[in-house]
């Protein structure tokens, strides 16, 4: 069973999700190859998924999965031959000839171009096909060595357990006759004019004549009664020549719900990485922390000046969780557990959670992220400013922290916070008067709370992969744009990574790699997100942009840029 899971379209979490959709894909019937049966079996008909075909073939298989005959074959076998030959032992020849036909499927390149789409069915199958070759094999060999016997014995009962198995996964993942589906989809709900295969479900391409809002539960009902399961749609645009298509897909429930199940992380090692992670941030915090008290600090002084920071930094985490879980509530997005990132630059870089059920729509891929994100930054605002209101500047007073130039160097993406609290020293040297010398430029615990939230937040708003932002990306442009983004977003990361920042690689690193790839698609991709959305997401890439370059300190040290106000150490 493992191995047949291995044809499904997966995505790793934290790494990725688990399916995709490439609607243009092309089908079954304009290019079908040749499917190495065990036995030959009566001629059939290859399965037809145009509506065309559809008009020209009166019975429909009852299978999608069709066993395809060899070219030019026309002595078909009768059943009762079949019996006798299983029944009287099968000659030499017609064993070699079994065993050259059923090619594993793993290293079956002929097969690998006739499925074209993933089927999990069709890899069932072929997995029992395996199965059966094996236990024959066994069958035909005598060994009178009882040790050799003893583990083919082994073999055999791992095998039958296996083919036990695989058959009671057989009647649970069947595809889906698409000849019954068609007849469900008409001028009230989605006018369908082709179909084609698509896993073990298929793509209707067609029209919608009302609002998804009214067809999806109608025309879920209607198909899911017609297949005798329950189905899951999707709504896509589909665009080819400038011309866009309506799309609607429809799989399985159970071979999606399969999928979510492999990579989830709502488990107990889910759990306990989560734990694990807010442990080792909260770690990262104190430590970072320590950097920035005055030269010879007590306890008292760690307590008095890191506790409010520490504060700070939870309220923001904790405001921002809660609005993002509020808002995939009433959307009725399941989340993953949440996962700290820890870093021993700032402390903290932000929360990670994976979608562990379908979106409904792309205001939904919009609005979580986009909660998520806001709050934060109206966290970290609200902490700057009280901190401004209560010490008349984001200075502070006796239990200020301070900000070392080794902090920014070379570091564009925290050049906010230098640029809000001040630089250490003029362009020759110079020590300014708001900073001390030997020491740093002092800054509130709570203010510099908020500034490093703001410039978190606008790390995770970069239009990257699975990231806030490329969930926003994705939502506002589409899943190819967002990609563009993606890409450009890494390489520009890397340009920073390799020009002296550490932080610039090790989050472009992070981004590629452990959020990298596209969100699954949301079950409707064709309703617009409205003017008000788009207003948001301008409204957040343009602080997102202020907040990590405006380089006023001059904390990059190339010479593209301008020069940093420090020289060396302090």
């Amino acid at each position: 069973m493992a191995s047949a899971l291995l044809l499904l379209p997966t995505t790793l979490a934290l790494a990725s999700s688990p399916f995709s959709f490439h609607p243009k894909i092309k089908s079954w019937h304009q290019s079908p190859r040749r499917l190495p049966p065990p036995r030959r079996l009566p001629l059939r008909t290859p399965p037809k998924f145009s509506a065309r075909d559809q008009e020209e073939q009166p019975n429909p298989p009852s299978s999608s999965v069709a066993v395809v005959p060899d070219e030019g074959d026309g002595d078909d076998r009768s059943p009762a031959s079949e019996g006798d030959a299983g029944n009287g032992g099968e000659s030499v020849e017609e064993a070699q000839q079994q065993q050259q036909q059923e090619v594993d499927w793993k290293t079956d390149e002929e097969f690998k171009k006739f499925m074209g789409n993933p089927s999990i069915e069709a890899a069932i199958k072929l997995e029992k096909k395996r199965a059966d070759r094996k236990l024959k094999e066994l069958d035909r060999q005598s060994d009178v060595n009882p040790v050799t016997a003893f583990f083919k014995n082994i073999l055999r009962d791992s095998l039958t357990r296996e083919k036990e198995r695989l058959e009671k996964a057989e009647e649970a993942f069947k595809a889906l006759d698409l000849n019954k589906l068609k007849n469900c989809f008409g001028y009230d709900t989605f006018f369908a004019v082709d179909v084609r295969r698509f896993g073990d479900g298929g793509i209707f391409i067609g029209n919608l004549r009302k609002p998804i809002k009214e067809v999806m539960p109608k025309l879920e009902k209607k198909l899911s009664e017609a297949a005798g399961r329950e189905v899951v749609l999707w709504f896509l645009e589909e665009k080819k020549d400038d011309i866009t298509k309506q799309v609607c897909v429809v799989q399985p429930k159970a071979e999606i719900d399969l999928q979510f199940e492999a990579t989830t992380l709502s488990t107990p090692w889910g759990y306990v990485s989560s734990v694990v992670l807010c442990v080792a941030t909260f770690g990262t915090i104190a430590l970072m922390s320590g950097f920035f008290l005055k030269p010879g600090a007590t306890f008292d002084d760690y307590i008095a000046d890191v506790v409010p920071l520490f504060s700070g930094f939870l309220s923001i985490l904790g405001v921002s969780e809660i609005a993002t879980r509020v808002t995939a509530g009433r959307y009725g997005v399941t989340l993953s557990p949440s996962f700290l990132i820890p870093s021993n630059w700032t402390g903290c870089l932000g929360v990670m959670n994976n979608y562990e059920s379908l979106l409904p729509n792309k205001k939904a891929l919009f609005d979580i992220p986009v909660a998520r994100t806001a709050s934060a930054y109206l966290a970290s605002l609200v902490l700057a400013i009280t901190a401004f209101i209560i010490d008349g500047s984001f200075n502070g007073g006796d239990n200020a922290l301070f900000i070392r130039p080794q902090f920014f160097y070379n570091n564009p993406l925290l050049s906010f916070v230098q640029l809000v609290i001040g630089p250490y020293a003029d362009e020759l040297g110079n020590v300014l008067p708001n900073a001390v010398e030997g020491v740093g430029v002092p800054v509130d615990p709570l203010a510099f709370a908020g500034l490093l939230g703001m410039v978190v937040t606008s790390l995770n708003l970069l239009p990257c992969g699975r990231l806030e932002g490329g969930r926003i990306a994705q939502a506002l442009f589409g899943r190819n744009t967002a990609t563009l983004l993606s890409f450009g977003t890494s390489l520009l990361l890397g340009v920073g990574g390799l020009s002296g920042s550490v932080l610039c690689l090790a989050w472009g690193l992070f981004a590629t790699f452990f959020r990298g790839g596209e969100e699954l698609p949301a079950k409707d991709e064709i309703t617009p997100l409205g003017n008000d959305r788009y207003a948001w997401g301008f409204v957040l890439a343009l602080v997102c942009f202020l907040t990590l370059f405006p380089n006023g300190g001059g904390t990059f040290s190339s010479s593209i840029f301008s020069p940093p106000y420090f020289r060396g150490d302090i």
